[in-house]
């Protein structure tokens, strides 16, 4: 009678073959359903955080400009911001510290565009495609929108 028990017990003790594909399917079928409408929310997302950081390095300029009467040039770029340029425009009172810890990449790994033409500055992030241009999702971001 033991011995009949513990066989039993044995054989109860893990999971067969078909309730691990059946469990396997329900979770592909629920992957298949929630994942469509979750990806244009990331897009969303990715964009929305490209435009905040696109003000928040707006703000890190307009301290820069505050402080030294001009703002970094072109070739000087977003890193102007974080250590001080030592070509032409030098800045005379550059913030202790900086104006900015780092340069972040745009959300999808890609540095910002930086252009200064004439004190008007642009910020740009060409968006998921990488490229200047582009419509709809793969359309560009920038301080001008």
């Amino acid at each position: 009678m033991k011995d009949r028990k513990k066989i039993l017990m044995r054989r109860r003790s893990g999971f067969t073959l078909i309730e691990i594909m059946v469990v396997v399917v329900i979770l592909g079928l629920l992957a298949a359903l929630v994942v469509p409408r979750i990806g244009p929310q990331v897009a969303e997302a990715q964009r929305t955080t490209a435009a905040t950081q696109i003000r928040s390095l707006e703000d890190a300029l307009e301290m820069y400009r505050m402080h030294n009467g001009f703002y970094p040039s072109t070739q000087q770029g977003l890193e102007a911001l974080v250590t001080p340029p030592t070509t032409s425009p030098v800045p005379k009172r550059f913030a202790e510290g900086g104006y900015i810890k780092k340069v972040p990449d745009d959300p999808w790994g890609n540095p910002y565009v930086y252009r200064n033409n004439n004190g008007r500055i642009t910020i740009t992030s060409y968006g998921p495609d990488g490229e200047e241009g582009g419509e709809g999702i793969n359309a560009d971001i920038t301080n001008e929108d």
